[in-house]
């Protein structure tokens, strides 16, 4: 079987922070994203490797059992021994030597959309399921001889560009059945979305499965409320003459019109380009665009007399005054 390497899936050194391992994740996450690549199988799988590899290296416990796997499987590789030798089995579900692992009986396969399983390593070393810090599916349902079953919330980590148009995670109960929840458009960060009767089974019926809602930083967007902020790079030229300038949004670009003598920091509104309502189907917030003053980094000769002569100009008119 083969030995894979996640910290290189991810591109990150195996002394890589939590932080910096998030961060790689989330970028990654989004260019290889399904929506953002519809009908494209390599990036599909590239995204469900991805996934794999953060199941991993995102989980304390799991990223410490497979380290520990990696420097025994290097040793035995720099000993001579062949890769198909190498005895993964020690290294399974029971949690590997030194170890202590729960199991979670939600299908990982698919809480990132992904229609099949990880890989045959991930299932060795791990387990059918991930088998983390989390507390087990069975432990959260509660106790069975309540009349009825116990609610439970269950963390789910989602895009801006989701929660902008909404999305789905399909999830896998004990027993096998699996079902879709649907994520609305505008969902925020502790939204939660509530699947009744798939929770904890009880006598007098199951209980409700929350979904909590998480959504993840965003590069060149910052949401406030229903609203996006976002910094609007302007060239000198531009903001001093006037000129129309493209202003990203979450779902296509749009033109913005820059008055002569713009200031930076100066802020435009652009109606309903910010993020659905939750609640008003329809309706949308505002996009927030701050100009930054971009100053040119390189000049010809010609530019740069031009601006000598323009300084030149700046101080007569000062002098006269």
């Amino acid at each position: 079987m083969e030995y894979k390497n996640y910290y290189n899936i991810l591109g990150v050194d195996k002394n890589a922070s939590d932080k910096e391992i998030k961060r790689a994740y989330r970028q990654l996450a989004r260019k290889f994203h399904p929506d953002k690549n519809p009908d494209n199988k390599a990036a599909e799988e590239k995204f469900k490797e991805i996934n794999e590899a953060y199941e991993v290296l995102g989980n304390q416990e799991n990223r410490a059992k497979y380290d520990q796997l990696g420097r025994n499987y290097h040793r035995y590789q720099q000993m001579g021994g062949s890769p198909d030798g190498f005895d993964f089995s020690q290294w399974a579900a029971a949690g590997g030597p030194g170890g202590s692992y729960q199991q979670v009986n939600i299908d990982i396969d698919d809480l990132f959309g992904g229609s099949a399983g990880f890989s045959d390593f991930f299932r060795t070393i791990f387990g059918g399921g991930a088998r983390t810090q989390r507390s087990t599916f069975d432990d959260l349902m509660g106790r069975q001889d309540q009349m009825t079953g116990q609610d439970i919330e269950y963390k789910v980590d989602i895009t801006l560009e989701e929660a902008y148009h909404g999305t789905t995670r399909t999830l896998t109960r004990n027993g096998g059945e699996q079902f879709t929840a649907k994520i609305p458009q505008g969902a925020k960060t502790g939204t939660k979305v509530r699947l009744r009767g798939k929770g904890g089974p009880g006598p007098g019926g199951s209980g409700d499965l929350y979904l909590l809602i998480r959504v993840l930083p965003h590069e060149t967007f910052k949401r406030e409320g229903n609203n996006l902020k976002v910094d609007l790079p302007v060239d000198v030229v531009d903001a001093v003459l006037g000129s129309k300038v493209t202003v990203p949004t979450l779902s296509s670009p749009v033109k913005l019109t820059i008055p002569p003598k713009t200031q930076g920091g100066r802020t435009f509104r652009l109606k309903a380009k910010g993020m659905p309502k939750l609640r008003n189907k329809g309706e949308y917030g505002d996009l927030l665009a701050t100009v930054r003053i971009r100053v040119p980094e390189e000049l010809s000769e010609e530019e740069q007399r031009l601006y000598e002569q323009l300084a030149e100009l700046s101080k007569k008119s000062s002098r006269k005054e």
